[in-house]
């Protein structure tokens, strides 16, 4: 006797409706997949996620109106299950690091045979992570894009110390410490300072690469 696999659970968010059209249309013919809902904006998307989950996102990088990586940080914070593909209709290196980063699952190139990408929501829906366009041993320490004035604020938030904690210790403003955590966040791709200590933590940086000062922060 013998046993069906269950479906895999799929919704596209596409902004282009000839691409959206034709995207469903390849699902839809695969027994593989069942076709959960078409989107065409990142609230829609976050609605729909939301709502009636997916196991599988297959999202257009330049998804209407703020892209897929502002709306993968936003099902991030939501603790959304999803797995999500990003798809770009040009091929680049950094856009499947920038995906990854936020908690892609897979990456897809409209370039590639249309079928490639049915292989690619099977293998991210069995939980694994599909980035043929990435060499992951090209990836840099998250810590590496931040200056050395950001790292030691991230340094000493992580020991819980308040704005206002870190204005006084550093002798800047409170207005100095937002605009310099705000940018630390971005660059992170963490939305908060629990989060920001959080990822602190998981990298383990070594105390000796964090400079003493404010004023040993800068050339």
């Amino acid at each position: 006797m013998s046993v069906t696999n269950p479906e895999i659970e799929v919704t596209i968010a596409e902004g282009n409706t000839l691409m959206l059209s034709a995207l469903a249309e390849l699902i839809e013919k695969d027994q593989r997949f069942s076709l959960v809902s078409t989107v065409s904006s990142t609230d829609a998307c976050l609605q729909a996620t939301l709502s009636v989950p997916s196991l599988v996102l297959v999202v257009d990088w330049s998804l209407p109106t703020v892209g897929a990586e502002k709306l993968m940080q936003t099902l991030r914070d939501n603790a959304s299950e999803a797995k999500v593909v990003v798809c770009s209709h040009v091929s680049s290196k950094e856009i499947p690091k920038r995906a990854m980063a936020v908690g892609g699952a897979g990456y897809f190139c409209h370039s590639d045979p249309s079928s490639e990408l049915l292989e690619v929501i099977e293998s991210v829906a069995k939980g694994r992570m599909v980035f043929p366009y990435l060499d992951v041993r090209e990836l840099n320490d998250p810590l590496q894009s931040l200056t050395r004035t950001e790292r030691l604020l991230l340094h000493s938030l992580s020991t819980g110390r308040t704005n206002k904690e870190l204005a006084a210790e550093h002798s800047i403003t409170v207005n100095t410490v937002k605009f310099h955590l705000r940018n630390l966040y971005d660059k992170l791709g963490v939305s908060n300072r629990t989060q920001a200590i959080a990822l602190f933590y998981s990298l383990k940086i070594d105390d000796a690469a964090i400079p003493s000062s404010i004023s040993d922060a800068y050339p």
